[in-house]
């Protein structure tokens, strides 16, 4: 009997890219249903996540796994002999952790703060991003990927905000690849793969609907 796999999301959601790509790397087959968070949260969303009620929401043979960083995890140890994303070595497990968690933390943080801000609060949202690009940045050296030879735990945490980098620059007025052309040289490789390239929609597209989200919540304040 084959797994039942179903992720529920929404298009534009870093979040739910992660867990898409993540299955694409495994090649498994699953039944994608979109969340329009813009209408309100379906019953079956809050049913999988009451404690949350947010996207993303991996629904494995009934069972439900919820947060994206976990859900890579659980896709990553469930499908373990497919194109692991984490190391086997326990210290650069531990690493890979680490920095998912800040690309977690530090990268959203500071993208919320440009795309639900204006005048000072965005441009010192602005500059706190730009730092957090810097660290990473580091972090990646002269590797391809971060996980070294090898696209992983890290890559996957990360690349899903790339395709909000053209409208962050649009809102700022500034060049990303200026500030950190190593770091927009890995998301370019990274773009390579089959399994980003069909997973991360149009950036013009994403940039046309934060306009419209900013538009309505923001601007308008």
């Amino acid at each position: 009997m084959a797994d039942e796999v179903i992720l529920l999301d929404f298009w534009p959601s870093p979040c739910g890219m992660r867990a898409r790509i993540a299955l694409a790397e495994k090649g498994i087959n699953y039944q994608y249903k979109e969340e329009d968070l813009l209408e309100g949260k379906s019953p079956l969303l809050l049913q999988m996540n009451p404690v949350y009620g947010k996207i993303p929401v991996l629904v494995h043979n009934g069972k439900p796994i919820s947060e994206s960083l976990i859900i890579v995890q659980y896709i990553d140890e469930f499908w373990k002999d497919i194109s692991p994303l984490l190391p086997s070595d326990p210290y650069q497990r531990a690493q890979a952790r680490f920095w998912a968690d800040y690309t977690d933390k530090m990268v959203y943080s500071s993208v919320k703060g440009i795309y639900g801000g204006k005048g000072e609060k965005q441009e010192k949202a602005k500059k706190e991003f730009i730092e957090v690009l810097k660290v990473l940045e580091g972090e990646l050296g002269d590797e391809p990927y971060f996980g070294g030879e090898s696209f992983g735990f890290v890559d996957v945490s990360f690349i899903p905000f790339y395709c909000w980098f053209y409208c962050i620059e649009k809102l700022c007025s500034f060049s990303i690849e200026a500030e950190c052309p190593k770091l927009v040289a890995w998301a370019k490789r990274c773009m390579q793969k089959e399994s980003v390239a069909k997973t991360l929609p149009d950036q013009h597209k994403v940039c046309e609907l934060i306009l419209q989200i900013r538009k309505r919540f923001v601007e308008n304040e």
